[in-house]
């Protein structure tokens, strides 16, 4: 488990995001995840130029997150929108 993403932190994210503090699989708590997990990697990543597969993992993560988002948007236009408005995401 990475020193960053401590069981608490998870919990309090699922608890804000999903649908009750147990919900670990709605997009949008998967979404809340992601994003929390993207937003540090960027940190290390600017720090440690060098650092190629940090940046892999982070572009893949970047990824499942767009894929997330996608499958939200067919599903509940308006679920994505407060989604993307609550997280500050672009697009």
């Amino acid at each position: 488990m990475a020193e960053y993403l401590k069981p608490e932190k998870k919990q309090e994210l699922f608890q804000k995001y999903g649908k009750t503090a147990a919900d670990t699989g709605s997009p949008e708590s998967q979404i809340a995840l992601f994003t929390y997990r993207i937003a540090h990697l960027t940190k290390h990543v600017n720090e440690n130029k060098k650092d190629v597969v940090t940046r892999r993992s982070l572009l893949r993560l970047v990824g499942k997150r767009r894929q997330i988002l996608d499958y939200l948007k067919e599903i509940d236009i308006e679920r994505y929108r407060s989604i993307i408005k609550e997280l500050g995401l672009r697009r």
